[in-house]
């Protein structure tokens, strides 16, 4: 049997007012270096364990890095006081209702699965 072969989307909480978020900008939220959207409002990002299918392949095709090199960037966070990591989901579902009911939220979703939350078009 095939794996599933999939696209990723970026998922945001429709209170984001941006429309599309172009790469650098995701490197930054998904790297915790920018904290807030445009609007002054707080940037809560949500994302699955590193080992997950559908993590890998966003680390990999919406940010340009590998998932370890993003753990790294999260840890180095962590352990130096100076941030803190994202907020790890443990399923998709989780992952798309942690998003839709929080705002300021942004994560992603296989396509085709992101009903209630807003879609980047980029």
């Amino acid at each position: 049997m095939c794996p599933r072969v999939y696209s990723v989307t970026i998922i945001t909480h429709s209170s984001v007012e941006q429309a599309d978020i172009p790469p650098v900008k995701l490197r930054r939220i998904f790297s915790m270096r920018q904290l807030r959207w445009q609007n002054g409002v707080a940037i809560t990002v949500f994302v699955l364990p590193s080992q997950h299918p559908l993590h890998q392949r966003f680390s990999k095709e919406k940010l340009g890095i590998f998932p370890y090199q993003l753990d790294s960037i999260w840890q180095k966070l962590s352990f130096s006081g100076l941030g803190a990591p994202p907020i790890v989901v443990q399923t998709p579902q989780d992952l798309l209702e942690a998003v839709r009911t929080t705002p300021g939220a942004i994560g992603y979703a296989a396509d085709g699965t992101s009903k209630g939350v807003k879609v980047d078009v980029n």
